[in-house]
């Protein structure tokens, strides 16, 4: 299994409050992996990551897709080493394809998470920017 399967699953497992669509879409290139949905804030998207070393690296796609839509989209980054999971909003996707990985989980304190944390991503993605 993938890298980024497993970390679908973790993800769906780790956040009962939001409905998950995983997106597989051949025809539409950038297009988000997941689509996620709560009551209390409706529909937004999440570009999921696993990055083994280096940098994430997106394609031109992607990095047009969340340029061009900033509001409500999010990008989920887990490194193997050292081991974190971290949310972005997607206004920190540079045109080069470049992140500002100092600007992480929406303007929090303490965006690594550990297991107890994955409530406080899960509020993140539930009640984060609204108005990116």
């Amino acid at each position: 299994m993938k890298p980024e399967s497993k970390f679908w699953r973790e993800v769906k497992k780790k956040t009962p409050n939001i409905q998950w669509t995983r997106l597989e879409s051949w025809a539409s290139h950038g297009l988000p992996d997941l689509l996620g949905y709560n009551n209390l804030c409706g529909f937004f998207m999440v570009e999921l990551k696993v990055v083994t070393k280096g940098k994430p690296r997106f394609s031109p796609h992607q990095i047009l897709f969340h340029n061009t839509r900033t509001v409500r989209n999010f990008i989920l980054l887990k490194t193997v080493s050292p081991p974190s999971v971290k949310l972005y909003e997607s206004s920190t996707l540079r045109a080069t394809g470049d992140m500002e990985l100092d600007a992480c989980c929406l303007k929090l304190a303490a965006c690594d998470l550990k297991n107890e944390s994955w409530p406080t991503l899960e509020a993140c993605l539930i009640h984060g920017s609204r108005d990116a």
